[in-house]
């Protein structure tokens, strides 16, 4: 039987959303070679946007901080994109664990919320234009790191299958969650049980969320004084924002639902609980949407693992695990937003591990 070819390459990148990709940019701008192994069959990883009418709703991440994330407001300028605000004009509302819906008063968060035109998915397909043409491997997840004398071998594929792949790096960017990367790769030596566990405690932002969008021709909510912002105590919806464009068609309202992810595994007809439960606090005409589009992260399996079925009550305070930037002298280091030392768990914090990672590599 013959062995299967090994490709070669300089720095080999695990994970295409944002982290791995503006790794990738950076490594572009530097003449560096490199390839971007990316287990799904599209790049963005947690940034997902569905289009409705030239509408892309957030399902991933929705909102960045100019006044505290200056990477993110200098990127987004650099690419020639643009934000705006998050709407919060008007009154919110408040719903009881008995149902009953209460007006509240309304208010501006501070710093002030902003949002991408385009949808977070343009800020990707910018950072690609970067990127030399089949430099990103999609469909490839990797299974097995092993340390060599040369850098690393990475096996894509299925461990019980085998390899599909082979690929030789000198350095590897690991830009997946800690945790992720802990519970579906082999590492080869053993990473020590000090890192391992750090890795595994790791909570993925997001990973036990699931979100919504709804979409319409008209901003009902916003014609009746509401801002679109709602709590609600007794679900199956949490937390509702105006998920709309800037002023034009078609308008929606977005958030996340506030049942555990093993409760929703178990809800029969949770999309119709979510629309009727619109309509019962912002009006009926909010329970008829043109579009509604659903993700439940805990159900994606190259972003959750069983460890994020319980709901994270609180944002953690991220840092390197086991405060550790790399492994095996260098040869690995570690991306993406959950290692990164500030503003983790955020886009920030996911351009600024990125930044890490080139540098020290």
């Amino acid at each position: 039987m013959m062995s299967m070819p090994t490709e070669i390459v300089n720095t080999l990148i695990i994970g295409a959303g944002l982290s791995g990709i503006y790794a990738a940019t950076l490594l572009a701008k530097r003449d560096q070679p490199f390839i971007v192994l990316e287990a799904r069959e599209r790049a963005g990883g947690r940034i997902l946007c569905p289009e409705h009418h030239g509408f892309f709703s957030d399902l991933g991440p929705s909102w960045y901080w100019p006044e505290i994330h200056p990477k993110m407001a200098d990127l987004i300028q650099t690419l020639g994109l643009s934000g705006y605000r998050q709407f919060e004009d008007g009154h919110g509302r408040f719903q009881g664990p008995d149902g009953t819906v209460k007006t509240v008063r309304g208010y501006t968060t501070q710093p002030r919320s902003w949002r991408l035109y385009g949808g977070m998915s343009a800020l990707m397909e910018k950072l690609h234009e970067g990127i030399p043409e089949n430099a990103v491997r999609y469909n490839h997840p990797v299974c097995r790191i092993e340390k060599t004398s040369a850098g690393a071998l990475i096996s894509v594929g299925e461990l019980e299958k085998g390899p599909q792949a082979r690929f030789g790096a000198d350095k590897v960017i690991l830009a997946l969650p800690p945790r992720l990367a802990a519970a579906t790769i082999l590492f080869e030596p053993d990473l020590s049980h000090h890192l391992a566990q750090a890795m595994l405690k790791t909570g993925t932002w997001m990973a036990g969320q699931a979100k919504f969008c709804a979409l319409y021709e008209e901003p009902f909510w916003r014609q009746k004084g509401f801002s679109g912002e709602a709590f609600s105590q007794c679900g199956p919806l949490g937390e509702i924002h105006d998920g709309s464009g800037n002023g034009h068609s078609p308008y929606g309202l977005t958030g996340f639902v506030g049942i555990s992810a093993n409760r929703r595994n178990q809800q029969q007809g949770l999309t119709e609980a979510i629309v009727s439960q619109l309509g019962a606090i912002f009006g009926k005409p909010e329970a008829q949407p043109a579009a509604f589009f659903y993700q439940d992260w805990a159900r994606e399996r190259f972003t959750a693992t069983s460890y994020d079925q319980p709901p994270m009550l609180e944002h953690p305070l991220y840092h390197p695990p086991a405060g550790q930037t790399s492994i095996w002298d260098g040869t690995v280091h570690f991306a993406g937003t959950e290692t990164a030392d500030q503003h983790g768990g955020y886009l920030e914090g996911a351009l600024t591990a990125a930044e890490r990672a080139v540098r020290n590599q």
